[in-house]
């Protein structure tokens, strides 16, 4: 293997392999493709043998070493991004030290696919932090999807771990891991021009910059340790985020795609005077990403609600929406859903763009 080939021009270059603590930078981790392995002495078949045999990384448990074609059985497996990928068993975890600030907020951004297990998921932690990612669900047609996790750093290191808590009863049936990437969060402040925090989208996890398929923003995702800040996804299906690089939206470079019909909401609390009139504004589209058909977006503040029809041909395009509402309390949740389930041709999920999302309050006249 190429990659093995490698391994002492790496070994040269990093030293003391997944025992440093790098310094960050935005984009990939260390080795974060997977794309330097083992030596041959240091597998067994595609089992990584030892526990820091995978330069940058250490391994715990059941790890194998996968290259892209390789076959188990009649199931070919897929390796998302590069030649090689690691796959972790049951109760297998792989977990990489990185120098960060302490207090500062964090995304992680891997990418992941399936294998023969029906109930795969994943455990992401950097203490003492950490989530399950849900994998049942796949978003794309490729065999895989991108995942975003976010942490706030409490220490000057911080060490990542992704982790199979699975129990299947064929070791060889865990997750592939891939592509493993970290960015610095930026929380965006309140203005006097939007009442919502990130309300254009343009704060969230790293993008691959070579890939098409977005990066997912699991559910369940509280709004303290948000991969998308200011935004929790208040549902049992992720939402995914989108770039202009890839796809197109409304405003700038960033959108949110609301994969999942009304299992995927994103939901914001903003702080309102009892009374007041507000308006909220926002961008319905589709991505350009053959998404066609009739779709509509639920928009709620508090007790109101609209919904927004967009006949999507899949080729681009958005319109503008507005709810106008009075506040009944101090804090008023605003909240976005898609009516309908969306599928491609190729049986991927996909659903309506939201973007530029505004909430003022109205002067009296």
């Amino acid at each position: 293997m190429a990659a093995m080939l490698t391994f002492a021009a790496l070994s040269l270059l990093f030293c003391a392999g997944g025992h440093i603590a790098l310094a960050f930078t935005d984009g990939l981790l260390p080795n974060g493709n997977f794309e330097y392995g083992p030596k041959p002495s240091q597998m067994k078949g595609t089992v990584v043998i030892g526990y820091n045999s995978i330069p940058q990384w250490e391994i715990s448990g059941f790890v194998e070493y996968i290259e892209s074609g390789h076959k188990q059985g009649d199931m070919l497996l897929v390796v998302p991004e590069g030649a090689f990928a690691v796959r972790l068993g049951n109760e297998a975890s792989i977990k990489q030290r990185v120098k960060v600030v302490k207090g500062m907020y964090y995304s992680l951004t891997f990418s992941a696919a399936r294998t023969c297990a029906q109930e795969e998921r994943l455990n992401v932690s950097v203490a003492p932090d950490s989530g399950v990612l849900p994998m049942q669900t796949l978003y794309s047609s490729n065999g895989w999807d991108s995942y975003a996790w976010a942490f706030q750093a409490d220490f000057d290191v911080a060490e990542v771990v992704i982790h199979n808590p699975g129990v299947e009863e064929d070791a060889a049936c865990g997750p592939l891991i891939d592509s493993v990437a970290m960015k610095a969060l930026y929380p965006p402040r309140l203005t006097n021009k939007n009442l919502l925090k990130n309300g254009d989208f343009e704060e969230g996890p790293y993008l691959f910059p070579n890939t098409t398929w977005g990066v997912l923003i699991p559910p369940n995702i509280e709004d303290d340790h948000s991969p998308l800040p200011g935004w929790m996804v208040e549902s049992l299906k992720a939402v995914k985020y989108i770039d202009s690089d890839h796809f197109t939206v409304p405003q700038g470079k960033r959108a949110v795609e609301l994969v999942g019909g009304k299992e995927s909401a994103i939901a914001q609390v903003a702080r309102t005077v009892p009374g007041k009139v507000y308006t909220l504004t926002f961008a319905v589209g589709d991505g350009s990403s053959s998404c066609e058909g009739t779709m509509t977006v639920e928009a709620f503040a508090g007790r109101d609600t609209v919904k927004i029809p967009y006949i999507s041909t899949g080729k681009g395009g958005y319109k503008r929406a507005v709810l106008k509402f009075t506040a009944v309390s101090t804090r008023t949740r605003i909240m976005f859903l898609s009516t309908f389930y969306t599928m491609r041709t190729d049986g991927s999920l996909c659903g309506p763009v939201i973007d530029d999302v505004k909430l003022l309050s109205l002067r009296r006249p």
